[in-house]
């Protein structure tokens, strides 16, 4: 008998199903945990989504963080929350492969799941991935740059961990979007691996002494070398480097405003973590996911929602949160008719 879950499953599962672990929650009471990968800025937004989402419907959702970016950690924690009795989970995988293997035991659990942030790869017993479409995003990103770079110009890459799925496809969108110039763009530098404060403020400071002369634009895909990068920007005083960012961290916002950053591609983590905590309390009473909804197909999986994005520059930084709010209500608007069949 498997011990995985600190209970034997067959004892878990019974305790799940009566709604007598911890807390005594009965089985119509949904429980959802949101638990990243580790800590990170980026998911500070699920906490705030997990309060309303608990509010608006009448569910316990709560934001639980590994103390760490190991997938162990997260296991852990995971199994930690289901002996405390929390039903339901939204999880970034902290391994595309990996964290399946966690997915399918709570789904023979009966604790239904989906990935948010960043998918598994198929097959996965995930419900569905709720994300940024991160490939589109930086895509458009790096379109941006070019457009202020006139067309054509030298470019550095800065992005984030590789253990995150999402890495690579950020990688291969940015060459793809300079690949379509014909050569009047080069990508001349790819730094990975420093979505953290202390390698992104040593690397990306230590290629701008080194290269800064010779790059005309930056474009960041992860929260911590964007906040880096419009940091030493502004240290330079030179605002002839273009740089397009992501997230909506204040010293990016800060640095549009002031001219150092064009701009900035949004994601949605705060749609994610609420729509996402709305759909796991659906599917808990019965509804299924449907294999026919109009999901986006990617190179993970086959049933991707995206959580939408928007490029904003100094025209837009000031009211930046109206283009995520109005895409979070676009698509709660029709998600349980376009994703789900209720009885």
């Amino acid at each position: 008998m498997s011990v995985r879950w600190g209970l034997p499953v067959v004892a878990v599962m019974g305790l799940v199903a009566q709604g007598l672990v911890a807390g005594g929650a009965l089985a119509s009471d949904t429980r959802v945990a949101l638990v990243p990968g580790g800590p990170h800025p980026y998911f500070a937004a699920w906490a705030d989504a997990a309060a309303a989402a608990a509010a608006d419907f009448d569910i316990e959702a709560e934001y639980r963080v590994p103390s760490a970016w190991e997938l162990s950690r997260q296991n852990e924690m995971i199994e930690s929350l289901v002996a405390q009795g929390f039903n339901a989970m939204l999880v970034f995988p902290g391994d595309a492969v990996g964290t399946n293997s966690t997915l399918q035991e709570l789904a023979d659990f009966g604790v239904p799941s989906a990935a948010l942030a960043g998918c598994t790869v198929d097959p996965s017993a995930a419900s569905f991935c709720l994300g940024t479409d991160v490939a589109r995003s930086a895509y458009l990103g790096t379109q941006e740059l070019i457009e202020a770079l006139g067309g054509s110009g030298k470019i550095a890459h800065f992005t984030g961990f590789l253990v995150d799925p999402n890495t690579q496809l950020r990688i291969e969108a940015v060459q793809r979007a300079a690949d379509e110039t014909g050569g009047a763009v080069e990508v001349i530098q790819v730094i990975a691996d420093i979505d953290a404060p202390e390698p992104a403020d040593e690397k990306i400071n230590a290629f701008l002494a080194a290269r800064g002369a010779e790059v005309d634009g930056i474009v960041t895909t992860a929260w911590v070398p964007a906040v880096v990068a419009a940091t030493s920007l502004r240290n330079l005083g030179d605002q002839r480097i273009k740089m397009v960012g992501i997230d909506h961290d204040e010293v990016v916002l800060q640095a549009i405003a002031d001219g150092f950053v064009h701009g900035t591609m949004l994601q949605n983590p705060y749609g994610q973590g609420y729509i996402g905590s709305y759909a796991m309390d659906l599917i808990r009473q019965g509804c299924a996911v449907k294999d026919d909804a109009p999901w986006l197909e990617t190179a993970q999986t086959a049933r991707f929602i995206d959580s939408g994005t928007a490029f904003v520059d100094a025209a837009q930084v000031a009211d930046y949160q109206a283009a995520m709010v109005a895409v979070t209500e676009e698509i709660m608007a029709t998600f349980k008719d376009d994703y789900l069949a209720c009885n």
